[in-house]
């Protein structure tokens, strides 16, 4: 009998290797033979946003290299959670990925009290691929010049607003950081429309923005707000005359938003890879990096595993200001 069980148990050891093995060597092929047929990438944000702008410029190169077509599934709403959340739940084949950002992917962990993904273990992180640097704009009825002047300005005169697109995005949290830093006092108005926003900020109403170039670009250009500085390391080659904020005298102020391609966690190593060394490519292009700077983005990417450790840092960081700043949890 005793016989029997062993036979019986190292002939279930010898069928689950053998099925490891098939298993192993399916996803060998499919990795191999990947792409071979069309991609979806979800984006969680509307078409036409400056995120939905250099994606489709960085995914029309990767389609080149790939071989195959990328095809952009906008899903907006939730702050970018429900496209995101969709990504997450998709086929880990490689054939539906998520291009989401620093809101849903890092600010939104502790933003909202329920998310129906956990950003650190429901995802292959691919790499970031666009950084969008914060302008600090300023309405042109404000009497400053300067981020200095802002900041003199702001303490003489606690509660100046500022806008952003809605509450936990990273212009809000941008403009929560700058206060915490500065102790300039400030309020925040959300807007459902960038465009009522920059009407706004132009006429005075709401004179200050923490914000990506392409949403303050009209009233700059229109000379109805000037930009104070960059909050990134590098001065932006749509607004050369701009000081980042370590030469204007804030250097600890750094802050940009940012956009990453993922993948649904179990999504094999070997496609992982394959998109990675695609992206890679991509943002070394120099159309694409002139794409990327007409919306005042910058090219980003970093290996998987850097990748994945980035993401936890964001995390960490946006948890830190959104705490400090008390801002309630989004129910």
């Amino acid at each position: 009998m005793k016989k029997h069980v062993n036979q019986f148990v190292l002939g279930a050891a010898v069928a689950l290797a053998a099925l490891a093995f098939g298993n192993a060597a399916r996803a060998q092929d499919a990795a191999k033979n990947y792409p071979s047929r069309p991609i979806t990438v979800i984006i969680p944000f509307a078409g036409g946003s400056a995120s939905d702008v250099v994606s489709r410029v960085l995914f029309d190169k990767m389609s080149k290299l790939l071989g195959q077509p990328i095809v952009v599934e906008n899903k907006p709403g939730a702050g970018g959670n429900i496209g995101t959340a969709d990504g997450a739940r998709a086929a880990p084949d490689g054939y539906t990925l998520a291009g989401s950002g620093s809101g849903p992917v890092a600010a939104n962990v502790t933003l909202y009290k329920h998310l129906d993904y956990n950003p650190e273990t429901d995802f292959e992180t691919i790499s970031p691929f666009a950084s969008f640097t914060i302008v600090v704009a300023a309405s042109t009825k404000l009497p400053v010049n300067t981020l200095q002047d802002l900041i003199a300005y702001g303490k003489a005169h606690p509660g100046l607003n500022f806008g952003s697109v809605g509450i936990g995005s990273s212009q809000h949290l941008a403009g929560e950081y700058f206060s915490q830093l500065t102790g300039v006092k400030l309020t925040h108005v959300p807007y459902k429309n960038i465009g009522q926003y920059a009407t706004d900020l132009m006429s005075g109403q709401v004179p200050l923005g923490f914000q990506w170039y392409p949403n303050v670009a009209a009233p700059i250009q229109g000379k109805g707000a000037r930009a104070l500085a960059v909050a990134g390391p590098n001065r932006l080659d749509v607004l050369p005359d701009t000081p980042t904020t370590k030469e204007a005298g804030l250097p600890q102020y750094q802050v940009s938003g940012w956009f990453a391609l993922l993948a649904p966690k179990g999504t094999p190593a070997a496609i992982v890879s394959k998109l990675n060394s695609a992206l890679k490519e991509a943002v070394a292009d120099p159309q694409v990096h002139a794409g990327f700077e007409r919306q005042g983005a910058e090219t980003m990417y970093l290996p998987p595993d850097q990748a994945a450790k980035f993401i936890s840092s964001e995390i960490k960081k946006y948890h830190d200001i959104i705490v400090n700043a008390h801002i309630p949890q989004i129910q």
